[in-house]
Parts: structure tokens; sequence; C-alpha cells
């Protein structure tokens, strides 16, 4: 029996032990893949991944989840309510403080760049100039509210302070209309580039992305070093180009999700990587030597013995 035929074997064999099946019925193992926003790059990835399991894998389908994103995510992998998720590095771990250890990484995916949007004839031209704005933070849940709240904090602007901001906890799409309607002064984002949902709105409304490299190495010192400076270049939205706070991206499963099934999906990510290139540009720079870098999270047994049987 091949790798690919005995992890999905496994998966039936569990769910039936499960009582999954009814008498008669054919033994089909669901995989549910928690991702995101339907216009951000977790769900276009998640349908991705979703196709890749239903015509790779025999007797198995997928389920792809709209949640939202990062938070929720790691939730409902660490609740048996999915077998995958998506998630920014920062949830799991921060500072010296050890990674979850209900949850292990399959592979790394690609980075999410911090976006600040607001109107292009906003006088805002840098974080500080949010003091008493309203401004939508992410969704609850989201990994946006979290990497947002952690550098509102280290700029002063937290709900603690005298001239907070007037925090909407909304996702992207209802932060992108607010600020189209004028409900609202800005909105931040983390999302793999580009952001469909931001091109759009560029459309519509024009906006700039306000420039916050200046917070990366504070929020490395306060929380973590999975923080980086990366560049949003001009080519990506036909914008000037800016420097934000980026954070790299896992694929995170049970910690006691059974070494086969592991396996069955990493070599599934990375064997057929081309398909998530064709669902979202983030998916171009997805390969081997960039899927293994999911440290401080450990890989899953499973998907480490992949990656030793393909290492050159």
């Amino acid at each position: 029996m091949t790798a690919r035929r005995a992890g999905s074997a496994l998966l039936v064999l569990l769910l039936v032990a499960a009582g999954v099946y009814g008498e008669g019925n054919p033994p089909v193992s669901h995989i549910r893949i928690a991702t995101g926003s339907p216009t951000a790059v977790y769900y276009a990835f998640g349908r991705a991944l979703g196709q890749l399991i239903d015509d790779n894998l025999p007797d198995t389908e997928a389920e792809v989840l709209v949640t939202a994103a990062s938070a929720e995510n790691v939730q409902l992998v660490e609740n048996k309510e999915a077998e995958i998720g998506f998630t920014q590095a920062d949830i799991l771990v921060t500072g010296t403080a050890p990674p979850d250890p209900r949850v292990r990484a399959l592979a790394r995916v690609y980075e999410d760049l911090l976006h600040l949007v607001v109107p292009s004839d906003s006088p805002i031209r840098n974080l500080k100039d949010l003091r008493g704005k309203t401004v939508a933070t992410g969704a609850p849940g989201s990994g946006t509210e979290i990497t947002v709240g952690r550098l509102l904090d280290v700029a002063d602007l937290g709900k603690d302070e005298p001239d907070a901001i007037q925090a909407r906890k909304w996702g992207l799409d209802q932060s992108a209309e607010a600020l189209k309607d004028g409900h609202i002064d800005a909105f931040f984002f983390s999302g793999g580039l580009p952001v469909q949902a931001i091109e759009d709105l560029d459309d519509t409304l024009g906006i700039r992305i306000v420039d916050l490299g200046e917070w990366v190495v504070p929020m490395r010192e306060a929380y973590s070093t999975v923080y980086v400076q990366r560049e949003v270049n001009d080519s990506v939205y036909d914008l000037p180009a800016v420097s934000t706070l980026a954070v790299p991206n896992f694929l995170v499963v049970p910690t006691d999700m059974p070494d086969p099934v592991a396996y069955d999906l990493t070599r599934l990510l990375m064997e057929q990587h081309a398909a998530l290139a064709r669902a979202h540009p983030a998916g171009e720079r997805f390969d081997v030597r960039s899927a293994i870098g999911t440290m401080p999270v450990p890989l899953h047994p499973g998907a480490a013995r992949y990656f030793r049987s393909v290492k050159p």
C-alpha cells in the first residue's frame, strides 16, 4: 500500500471506530479545513487544498470552513472541530513562552503583511495619527486582531490610553465597506499579497497604505522574533511602496493526528504546491526550503518524516 493510501485508509478506520459511518454506507473520511474570510488568502488556499484532498486521497472529502481566521482556527484544531487550520505564527508563540503543545505544524505556507488602509485623501500618515480616530482592528478570533492589539499597545494607542483609538472589531469585508461609506477612518488587515478586497477598494474609493516599518523592532522586542520587516512594493497595488510588519503563516494540525495522515497531507501539499500558487500569488514562493521553517512551532512527526524523505 502506498503512503497516500495508507494515510487515507487510516483516516477512514479512525472515523469508522468513532461511529461516523452507518452500516452499509461507503466509508468517507472528512477533513475540515479552517480558513478565514472568503475574500482573503486563507480561504483561497483552503479551497485549493480541499480540492487537492478530494482529487488525490481516495474515499476522503474535504470541507472548507469560513472563520474569523487565525485565533479561531487554532481553537477549532485544539477542540477537534477542524483537522487543519491556517494561522499566523504569533498566535502560537509569544516571547520565550513554549508553543501550544496541542498543535503541531505541517508546513510554513507564506507570510502575512499587516496593512493599515486609509482613503487616499486621509490626513493619516503614520500610526500615531490614529489617535482618537475610528479604526477597524480585525474580527474577534482573527490574527489581525491579535497583531494589531499588540501594535497599539506598543505605540501607546491601546484601550487604556487617554487618546486611544475608537476600535471596531470588524473583519476585512465589513471594514472595507465601512471605509468606503465613511463610517471609519482606517482599518487594519493582515494578509498575503495581494489582498483582493484591498485591490477592489482602491478601484472604488482610492486608498493609501500607511508605512509601519518603524514598529517592527519594538514588536520584536516586546513580543516575538516571528515579526519581520517586509516591503509592499508599488507593483502590488499600484500604490506607493511602504514597509510593514510581517509574520509567517503555518498550517497546523492536532498534535495527536496519526503520523501517516500528517505525512500524507504534507506530501500532497508539497507535490501539488503549484495548485496553491494558482489559487493565489502568495503561494508562488511555497517550496520545500521555505515550508520546513516552522520554528519555534515544531513540525508534526509525520510532516518531519516527509521532509526527511525528500531532503537532497
